[in-house]
């Protein structure tokens, strides 16, 4: 959550680089400065946390306009910041007087820059390295000053490039191999920035303003909004296939069953669309060396409309026959990014348990389809519903909801959820900004399920899934198991500027902006603490880079009074037996050792940052690795060979590897062992054992109907 901005300036595969930035200078757009005003009279008016747009402000958002584009310090020098000083304390004056010269005055520049540091990279390849040196490089540099000379930062770069070429070397490539692939990425992250339209820069530099508010502020150029709204409906009119940007091509990457593009069984993986047409008669727009979101634009239209499409086999080559398909657009369910279920068998001495997992990667929420009265709208709690009463007929002993890394959605779905394992009563308390709190209750009597229930959470669970999981542990419902969640504790409502004004068509975007602060039943809130595990799983995040406490500006951890409920159960009479036994599983359990053993390496590999250029040292540190992962090649029940491929380290990104070799990679780790999930299943297990054997702790943990 906090690298939101989808940026297409570095590292996006596209054409080869084959014209020249001299003189491709951004300007930003009459509308784009009339967004930036009404914005600013919206957030200053009407956000929960008013923040007056002054000199002060203005500092702040140069600072955060400069860390969206150059987080690492990797093409500015401090002469280069120093020449924009003065506007440190203008963007405020910019934004009132609607005039955006001084941020696209900055970008530029720093497209200059991307250009030069990507040029000079590429020309190292010709010269080589040598290897025996003992050197090092500091793979972040997020904490690091700005260098000081255009010697440091050529410096800088060399040992980034070293260290690209070395990572191939170890991987087994050859020296003209390497330096091909290298030249190729420079020139691709080339290509890429002279794709930057003004759009992209002005969605930047507002939300560098947004964020400067509150870190979950942020502005939706139009595109941006349409792939919010398609995130939330979780459908899209199109033709069912996954793409991505490959060398110069938009290559389908997947098919989604029962999409018009499977079903017509023309297309397959790895087949590449080099034009797209609107209907059977209409005239081929090339996309060779597109944006992949300009093509996909292209490719989504209106349900029954005709597209057709312009594709180059998988098998061809540059030169190789093309075919002309025509499909019919189809609403298209995103089936993988709703809810579903698994059926874990946990084996305890001659019994078995049955666990239902219901995944939840969002709080999903199709506002228009229901508005519409669409009997089939897409919502989060109707799915869970249905899913629960598929698992009762499975007659599984407990249910456990997996909310890792789900970060929210719609405050609603997070309420109707909770009322699914709770039988009426608040759910949640929210604040606005004038200090009046509101109660939101389930309102629904019943429950969807009664049995046992775990929640399962880790640092990207936010937002929804913190009310949702809070809830569960304030009203002692279930057992919340995992890593303290994200801590975002706000409420975010979206705000369409056209709409304010009445434009017909949409041109100046939308806000999402903060209005309220959200409590739990108990009085305290989750912003910055987070929900707290009742049982604690190991963990890789690091709370100072991830999560709500890592922003300089998240609201701080407060309390009001707590809200008029009843608790439907009490844990606390098996939860240090449950605890107990989770430590002796974990004790033996050597997944659970090599586990904690690759997060005490990772953790130290990260408070180090920093990586030896020596290659007699990287090749001891490489065969340490792959002795490990051969040790482990019997308990992880897989060849050593495949595990080394999926996890060793090629120097490849994704799109530079042969697609059939980073589809079967993506397979192998979807297919690898959920060890946390197994351990939360294995919890619930406990559970079920416990409360069978113990007819008192049974009564105390039951849901009570009130």
């Amino acid at each position: 959550m906090k690298h939101k901005l989808l940026w297409v300036l570095l590292f996006i595969t596209s054409a080869t680089f084959n014209t020249t930035l001299a003189g491709t200078q951004l300007e930003p757009l009459p509308q784009q400065a009339k967004a930036a005003l009404l914005s600013a009279e919206i957030m200053s008016r009407y956000h929960y946390k008013r923040v007056p747009l002054d000199d002060s402000s203005s500092a702040v958002i140069f600072d955060n306009y400069l860390k969206a584009l150059d987080s690492e310090k990797l093409f500015f020098i401090q002469t280069d910041i120093a020449q924009f000083d003065y506007a440190r304390t203008r963007l405020d004056d910019a934004i009132r007087n609607e005039d955006l010269s001084i941020p696209f005055a900055i970008f530029n520049l720093y497209q200059q820059r991307i250009a030069e540091r990507f040029a000079y990279a590429r020309s190292l390849l010709a010269k080589g390295f040598d290897f025996q040196e003992n050197e090092d490089y500091q793979y972040t540099r997020r904490h690091a000053a700005w260098p000081g000379t255009a010697d440091e930062m050529n410096d800088l770069w060399r040992r980034r490039v070293k260290n690209d070429w070395l990572r191939l070397k170890l991987a087994g490539k050859n020296d003209k191999d390497i330096a091909d692939t290298l030249a190729k990425r420079y020139d691709n992250s080339l290509s890429s920035l002279s794709k930057v339209k003004s759009d992209d820069v002005f969605q930047s530099f507002m939300n560098a303003y947004a964020m400067a508010i509150d870190p979950h502020t942020n502005y939706f150029g139009a595109r941006a909004s349409e792939d919010f709204e398609v995130s939330m409906r979780l459908s899209i009119v199109g033709i069912g296939a996954v793409l991505q940007e490959k060398d110069e091509y938009t290559t389908i990457r997947e098919l989604v069953a029962g999409g018009p593009a499977a079903v017509s069984g023309k297309l397959k993986v790895g087949d590449r669309i080099v034009g797209v047409a609107q209907g059977e008669s209409g005239t081929i727009a090339e996309v060779l060396g597109q944006r992949i979101d300009d093509t996909v634009a292209l490719i989504r239209g209106a349900e029954n409309s005709v597209v057709v499409l312009d594709i180059l086999p998988a098998e061809a080559g540059p030169d190789g026959k093309h075919k002309l398909i025509s499909l019919i657009r189809k609403k298209i369910s995103l089936d993988k990014q709703a809810a579903r279920k698994t059926i874990i068998e946990v084996k305890e001495g001659s019994s078995t348990r049955h666990i239902g997992v219901i995944t939840l990667p969002g709080f999903y929420l199709d506002f228009v389809g229901r508005q519409k009265g669409d009997k089939n709208f897409k919502s989060a709690s109707r799915d869970v519903s249905l899913l629960l009463s598929e698992l009762k007929k499975d007659r599984v002993d407990s249910v456990l909801i997996d909310l890792r890394n789900n970060g929210g959605g719609s405050l609603e779905e997070a309420i109707e959820l909770t009322g699914l394992f709770i039988d009426k009563g608040p759910v949640v308390q929210q604040r606005d900004s004038k200090g009046h709190v509101t109660v939101a209750s389930d309102t629904h009597a019943g429950l969807a399920w009664r049995g046992p229930l775990g929640v399962l959470i880790n640092r990207g669970s936010a937002s929804a899934s913190e009310i949702f999981a809070a809830a569960i542990q304030d009203y002692g419902r279930g057992i919340v198991i995992g890593e303290t969640s994200f801590g975002k504790g706000t409420v975010q409502s979206i705000v369409d500027l056209d709409q304010l004004v009445k434009n017909e068509n949409p041109k100046l975007g939308e806000l999402k902006m903060t209005i309220a602060q959200f409590f739990r039943v108990n009085g305290s809130t989750t912003q910055l603490h987070g929900v707290t595990p009742d049982i604690s799983l190991p963990t890789l995040t690091d709370e100072d880079e991830f999560g709500e406490s890592s922003y300089d500006n998240a609201l701080p951890w407060t309390q009001i009074k707590a809200a008029d409920y009843t608790r439907a159960g009490d844990l606390t009479g098996v939860l240090p037996m449950l605890i107990s036994q989770h430590k002796v599983r974990v004790g033996h359990d050597k997944d659970f050792q090599y586990l904690r053993e690759d997060i005490e390496e990772f953790n130290a590999l990260r408070k180090k940052n920093m990586i030896t250029l020596n290659e007699t040292e990287r090749r001891k540190e490489r065969e340490k690795q792959e002795a490990r992962i051969k040790s482990r090649e019997k308990d992880k029940g897989e060849s050593a060979e495949a595990l080394n491929s999926s996890f060793q380290d090629d120097g490849l990104q994704s799109n530079e590897r042969n697609l059939e070799a980073d589809l079967a990679i993506e397979k192998f780790r979807k297919n690898a062992k959920d060890l946390l999930l197994v351990e939360a299943a294995h919890i619930l297990s406990d559970e079920v054992g416990l409360l069978k054997n113990h007819t008192r702790l049974t009564a105390s943990s039951s849901p009570k109907s009130h």
